[in-house]
């Protein structure tokens, strides 16, 4: 294969995990407006900031043009908050969506 043919599916394979991160993080901040509601404690919700900052600081684990660790943080913090909201409230996590 030539050198064309890899950066092709070098940017399809990057913008496939740049679109999944985007999915997740609409997710996790659905998943901060049911618990608004719910009574979560603080560090919960501190979990979901850090979450977001770190999806969107430039510093990262792995380098930006590969977002696996930014999927990984962001998939945490959905688990997190859903399973949150579900001691909270028994009904929150069906409301946000299955993980």
């Amino acid at each position: 294969m030539d050198a064309q043919v890899w950066l092709t599916v070098a940017a399809v394979a990057a913008l496939g995990l740049a679109v999944a991160a985007a999915v997740l993080l609409v997710r996790v901040v659905r998943t901060r407006r049911l618990l608004l509601d719910a009574g979560i404690p603080l560090r919960d919700k501190a979990l979901f900031w850090v979450a977001v900052v770190y999806t969107v600081s430039p510093v990262d684990l792995i380098p930006d043009p590969v977002y696996l660790d930014d999927i990984g943080v962001l998939l945490l913090a959905l688990r997190s908050l859903q399973a949150a909201a579900q001691a909270a409230r028994p009904g929150a996590a069906k409301e946000a969506g299955p993980a």
